[in-house]
């Protein structure tokens, strides 16, 4: 692929800006994301508390999402993102600051990872659906596959940085490091040049704007059996923040690790992310083999011989998982109107981070009362599973109504109806 394929969203000034500052806030928060991991298992010692503190952050996703996508649909992206990235980086200061103190307990953590979820909720749907009016509407698979390499790729440094920090420094620096590296996103968004954006068209007030999201989902052969499929995945498969610490701690003897480990497999979702973006299309068939190589390299890492191999095989398993993301934004962005994009969005945020408050203790269960390797391994079974069974579905419904549902190509998105 050519480099001014993968990065040819990049052209406009507006793009270029938003990616910088979205690339430094990201590791902030991949930087507070795991030294709150690590404050809370060096409080309790249990997995299980870290994934209570993943519930806590992801529930208002899984309780809001969808009506957070109704109400971006309905106002400006950009001004509604520009008040919830706000909302973030005061509650990361605050927390550091109480650290500082000495007033974080537990249920300290509990209650700012619960702030950070509202937040992260509302700023979800209107903070991507910014992102695809930052581009042509031909450029919007690109745009999402950049946005899925920064968001997954800036795990590369943000645990690592956390890893190696938090012992000089403690978690209430981090925190506030991470504070103010939304400095960084808020200022692109505030300057950003109106006049070169694609606005979607706002969706009408009243009505059943939820309703409607679902059913059209619903109504999608194509779109149904990949979002139930991903869903299954998203609930089991991606909780990381959970099975690697223990991992990391009970395999490889060190909790520290858990820093280089999720680091690693950010090396892995930043290519994969890569990959997707220079593709010229993207389809089911990539959609599932995404799903097999996630199934199949987080089974390896599980039972790696030691941290090196586990280091090595994180590559293909954040790869799959970022292609897995991008293929599904992708897919159901130009399945949808424009003016459904900010719900279909955030059905797919729900689908992915708001069924976190499920899997979150589900898994650290596992890994405190089965095993370390289970806790990672049983969501790649999983995957594998919900890979078999969904390629099955969309071969039948091709063989049953035709072939309109094989594969998307960017020029397709040009044809849609508005």
């Amino acid at each position: 692929m050519s480099r001014s394929q993968t990065f040819r969203s990049l052209r406009t000034r507006n793009a270029r800006r938003f990616f910088i500052g979205l690339t430094i806030s990201n590791v902030g928060a991949w930087i507070q994301s795991t030294a709150m991991s690590l404050l809370v298992y060096r409080l309790t010692g249990k997995a299980t508390d870290v994934g209570i503190t993943l519930l806590a952050q992801f529930l208002p996703m899984l309780l809001l999402g969808v009506w957070a996508g109704a109400l971006a649909d309905r106002v400006d992206k950009r001004k509604m993102a520009i008040v919830t990235q706000s909302v973030m980086g005061v509650q990361a200061v605050a927390i550091g600051v109480l650290e500082l103190a000495g007033l974080v307990e537990l249920w300290v953590v509990y209650a700012a990872a619960l702030v950070l979820g509202i937040a992260g909720a509302l700023d979800n749907p209107a903070r991507r659906g910014y992102v695809v009016e930052l581009v042509a509407p031909a450029d919007i698979p690109n745009v999402l596959a950049l946005n899925t390499a920064v968001m997954t790729g800036s795990r590369i440094f943000g645990p690592a940085i956390a890893a190696a920090l938090i012992g000089p420094l403690g978690a209430g620096w981090l925190f506030i490091v991470n504070g103010l590296t939304f400095l960084a996103i808020l200022w692109p968004m505030i300057t950003a040049d109106e006049s070169d954006l694609h606005r979607s068209p706002p969706a009408a007030r009243g009505g059943t704007p939820v309703r409607d999201a679902i059913r059209f989902v619903a109504s999608n052969r194509r779109l149904a059996t990949m979002f139930v499929v991903f869903t299954v995945v998203g609930t089991f498969a991606f909780n990381y923040g959970v099975s690697l610490l223990k991992i990391a701690d009970v395999r490889f003897g060190d909790e520290k690790l858990f820093g280089w480990l999720l680091a690693m497999t950010s090396v892995g979702s930043l290519l994969g992310s890569l990959y997707s973006a220079g593709r010229a299309a993207i389809g089911m068939r990539f959609f599932f083999s995404s799903m097999v190589v996630l199934g199949v390299s987080g089974i390896a890492l599980a039972w790696s011989p030691n941290v090196w191999m586990a280091y090595l095989v994180g590559l293909p398993l954040g790869a799959g998982g970022a292609a897995l993301i991008t293929a599904m934004n992708s897919i159901s962005q130009m399945e949808s109107p424009p003016h459904m994009r900010g719900r279909i969005l955030a059905l797919g945020a729900v689908a992915f981070l708001g069924t976190t408050p499920i899997g979150s203790p589900i898994t650290g269960w596992v890994a405190d009362n089965v095993s370390a390797e289970w806790s990672l391994a049983y969501g790649s079974v999983s995957a594998l599973v919900c890979a078999a069974i969904g390629a099955a579905v969309h071969r039948r419904n091709v063989t049953r109504f035709g072939r309109q549902d094989a594969t998307l190509t960017v020029a397709a998105v040009d044809t849609r109806p508005s």
